[in-house]
């Protein structure tokens, strides 16, 4: 291999070029359109179902609790990538500079794995819930959701550290092309110049360690829960836990297929641009569909909100009367 063919880049470079979804102007165009409300309909759900459980205090239980702190999560780590995605989206050249690529790493793949962490925390939650009703406010202690709150930041924050550490110690080639539309691991690897071995198994064995053990979590949580649906004799007991459940599982679904989908498999499988779809669906579409899942098919959400509508009405109209 000639020098003319192939250049080291010693220091680190200044900025990184991506490449985006893809180079043709006219679907950019569409894409931005498209992306566009997807973004904000994610902002304006999550950030909506976080105001109206702090404002209705019949909202203030465990349950709801981790459903603040998971909106919260989806609006954050959506954010990470939703604005300078829709940016780059209509600019000739879409670049990032090496410090904001390793912090925008950082800041997805801790939520990312966080988000992991809490919906295991939630299974475990709906479990007590319906298992032991009676125990329920006693076992799922303020004390034990913060502590389970903070396990899952916790696990969160050494899983993206690890990753941007080991990721942001490769050197990278003479091409500073990102094949994606933000700053992912596995593009990244691809165009650093070192033996990525390391990288990958420390990816394959972090993701996998934390996806396998929520992924037990849960279906451990679940397998009680199914023996307490079955020993119920209340026909109303069922349809109100399928219910609850039934949300809870959907989000789990689509997180978990698109992750195990994009980082547990072999590098030589990886298809950089197939993978740029499948990473849209998890960094905007079930960011958004999320409170959309839990609002629709929450009896308790949906009279929340017209409880706090019709107090926000009556509010106006009594400025109005007073005006």
């Amino acid at each position: 291999m000639t020098t003319e063919n192939f250049t080291w880049v010693k220091a680190a470079p200044a900025e990184f070029i991506l490449l985006g979804i893809t180079e043709r102007w006219d679907l950019r165009v569409i894409l931005f359109l498209t992306f566009l409300p997807i973004y904000l309909v994610c902002l304006l759900g999550n950030v909506g179902m976080v105001l109206l459980i702090c404002l209705d205090t019949r909202l203030h239980t465990p349950m709801y609790f981790f459903l603040a702190n998971l909106s919260l999560l989806d609006a954050c780590y959506s954010s990470a990538i939703g604005p300078k995605m829709l940016v780059d989206l209509l600019l000739p050249q879409a670049t990032i500079p090496y410090a904001a690529c390793a912090l925008q790493m950082f800041v997805f793949a801790g939520l990312a794995d966080a988000e992991c962490c809490l919906l295991a925390a939630m299974a475990y939650d709906r479990y007590v819930a319906i298992g032991k009703p009676l125990l329920y406010t006693t076992a799922m202690s303020p004390r034990l959701c913060l502590a389970l709150l903070g396990a899952s930041g916790l696990g969160g924050a050494v899983s993206a550290f690890v990753h941007t550490t080991f990721t942001f110690r490769l050197r990278f080639c003479g091409s500073r092309e990102i094949n994606s539309f933000f700053c992912d691991i596995p593009p990244l690897l691809a165009i650093s110049c070192d033996d990525t071995s390391l990288n990958e198994l420390l990816l394959f064995a972090v993701c996998g360690f934390i996806q396998t053990a929520t992924v037990v979590a849960i279906v451990v949580s679940y397998g009680f829960i199914a023996g307490a649906v079955i020993r119920m004799r209340s026909a109303e007991g069922r349809r109100r836990a399928a219910s609850t459940c039934g949300s809870h599982l959907t989000a789990v679904a689509m997180l978990y297929g698109t992750l195990i989908f994009m980082y547990l498999r072999p590098s030589s499988s990886y298809a950089l641009d197939t993978d740029k779809m499948a990473s849209v669906f998890y960094t905007l579409v079930i960011p958004a569909l999320n409170p959309l899942i839990y609002s629709l098919r929450n009896k308790e959400v949906k009279e929340a909100f017209k409880r706090t509508c019709s107090r926000f009405c009556s509010v106006g109209r009594g400025l109005q009367g007073a005006g």
